[in-house]
Parts: structure tokens; sequence; C-alpha cells
């Protein structure tokens, strides 16, 4: 397939994207959220520093104070907002005001990940320019491409305040979805450039039984996702006690109801993703369709087999980065999937 400028740039950003949220999984599961105290600078410095000698005697007191005055204005917009509840957990969290020692992998770590974020930035700021050809012929790709744009923003200023209240439950789960809404953006409009050369001829009932199966399927998805980034926050609270860390071991025993949902939720993707494959084994569809039909079912059933590895295996680091990667992965390519499908030509006979 013959790809313009546009459409080469809209599919890199996308991958780009879902590699960025691998590198935020290494950062969430190696502790590396916290190894630059400021935002968008860290330390101060555009390039950080190796070493704590780099750095002021007093830098945890400097750093400290600089938060708790940036959260006095997060808390006064969130009162603002009627988000009074998480403007008191912000304004009451003892542990916000507490700095963490310098360490140098942990900084480094962080500031890749920004540096990735950055680059990102650009490529879509970067699609956004190039989505204006479109303007006059199909205006929803220029438009979602600047609101994607705009969300990349507010994802950034995001990114700030998560520093700022020191990986605050709910802001994580809040910038993981609107990382996947900006996969979704990219998806829809790269897609929409490209739709008539991926037009396929799929049977009339197939078709209404495709499409439903994946909006079901999609929509499961998402809520896992939730349920998902709601359990890893209550990994964070454990790992992060003040008084002590309890062992790995006994983290998952540890778990509210949350993980519950989360597991039993899971079952649901066993019967959606045995459904797409008996369809896609009985089924006569095209070559495209059943490719990403298959990448799909293995997704579901990789992700289960992770989330039983995490449970099991005393939650692995490497574990939880493929675990996060997948959802992202799986949102993706079912996302994808529900397009191609969609667009196609419904044709009459067979079942």
């Amino acid at each position: 397939m013959k790809l313009n400028a546009y459409q080469k740039t809209a599919i890199t950003t996308v991958f780009a994207t879902i590699f960025l949220i691998f590198v935020g999984g290494v950062v969430r599961s190696t502790g590396a959220g916290m190894g630059c105290p400021d935002w968008p600078k860290c330390f101060g410095q555009w390039i950080p520093p190796t070493q704590a000698s780099e750095l002021p005697a007093d830098y945890k007191s400097l750093y400290s104070e600089k938060r708790v005055d940036k959260n006095r204005k997060v808390v006064a917009y969130l009162e603002r907002l009627g988000f009074s509840e998480t403007a008191a957990k912000i304004e009451n969290d003892p542990t916000i005001k507490i700095e963490e020692d310098f360490n140098v992998v942990k900084t480094w770590t962080e500031y890749v990940n920004r540096l990735i974020g950055a680059i990102i930035g650009l490529l879509i700021f970067a699609t956004f320019l190039l989505s204006l050809k479109y303007w006059k012929t199909k205006k929803v790709i220029p438009i979602l491409s600047f609101a994607t744009f705009f969300l990349v923003g507010f994802q950034g200023w995001l990114g700030s305040i998560v520093v700022s209240t020191k990986l605050l439950p709910g802001m994580i789960s809040t910038h993981m979805i609107l990382a996947m809404l900006i996969v979704m953006f990219l998806i829809y409009t790269t897609f929409k450039a490209t739709e008539d050369q991926l037009v396929v001829k799929v049977n009339a009932p197939l078709k209404k039984n495709m499409e439903l199966l994946l909006i079901a399927l999609l929509g499961i998805t998402l809520i896992q996702m939730v349920f998902g980034t709601q359990v890893r926050e209550e990994i964070d609270i454990i790992k992060n006690a003040i008084d002590s860390v309890p062992p790995r071991s006994t983290w998952i025993e540890q778990l509210g109801d949350m993980f519950e949902l989360h597991r039993s939720f899971s079952w649901l993707f066993v019967i959606f993703g045995a459904v797409l494959a008996w369809l896609l084994y009985q089924k006569p569809m095209p070559a495209k369709l059943m490719k990403i039909g298959w990448w799909n079912v293995a997704l579901i059933f990789g992700q289960i087999l992770i989330g039983i590895g995490i449970a099991y295996l005393n939650v692995p680091k490497v574990l939880q980065v493929l675990h996060l990667t997948g959802i992202a992965l799986m949102i993706a390519f079912q996302y994808y999937m529900y397009l191609l499908v969609r667009n196609a030509d419904a044709v009459e006979g067979g079942a």
C-alpha cells in the first residue's frame, strides 16, 4: 500500500505512542516516577545530574518546598472545579512532603521517558500540520489531529501534576486513560486517510456479528483497563508504605475488592476471545481481517496468561510492564479491526 507523508507520520506516531506507554510501564515498575522531582526540567536542569555531588546540599528541602507551593495552587484549582475530596487528599498527604534520595538510575530512566514523550509530541504536531491537506476533503482528519495535539499538551500538564503530587492515585489512572484516547484518535485519523485502500468484502450477517462482537470486546477491554489501573494504584500504596514495605509475596493477598473484580472480569475475555477465535476458524473472511483477528485472539489470551503470572509469581516487574503494554496493544488492535469491519463492503450470501 503506497503511503503519503501524512499517513507515514501518523502510523509512526501510533507505534511511538504505544512504545511510550511501554516506557511508562518501565518507569512505574522500577519506581522511577519520582526520579526527577520537578517538571519539565529534572533537578532544575535540561540535562540531569549523574551524581548527588552536582546538587545543592539542601536539595531535598528545596524541592519539597517547591512541590508544596505548587500543590497549593493545584488544590485551589481542584476545589474550584468541585474535586474537594481529591484536593483534601493532596493537602493532607504527608508523603508528598518527603523527598527521595537522589538515584542516578531512576533519574535517567524518568528523563529518558520525558525525552521520548517530547519526541512524540513533535511527531503529533507534525501529524497535525500534515493533516491540513485533508481540510477540503476529510475535515475530520485535521480536526481530530488538532484535538490529539491539544490532548498531548494537556497530558504534559497532567504529568507535571502527577510529579508534584508524588504519583497521587487517580491522577495516574487519568494519565493512562488519556494516553489511550490519544492512541485511538491517531488510529482513527490514520484509518480515515487510508480507508479507500483498506476496503474488504464481508458477507452481511458476518459483518453485523463481527461489529457487535468487537464493540463489546473493546468496551470490556476499556473497563478492564480502568480496573487494572486501580489495582496498580493499590499496589503502589502497599509498596510505598511509610512504616515498612511488606514482602512482595504478600502484595496480592493485601489487595481489596478491586483486584477480585479485575480477576473475575477477565473471564469475559476468555468468552469473547473464544467466540472471536471460533468466528475466525469457521467463517471465511478476507486475509486482512483474518490476520488482525488472530493477533487479537493472541493478545487476549497472552494478556490472561500474563495476569496469572503476576498473581502467582509475586508481581514480577517484567510482567507488570508487559501487562500494561499488552492492554494498550489490545485496545489498538481491537479498535483497528472494528474500523476495518465497519468500513467493509457487505455482500449477500453465506452465513
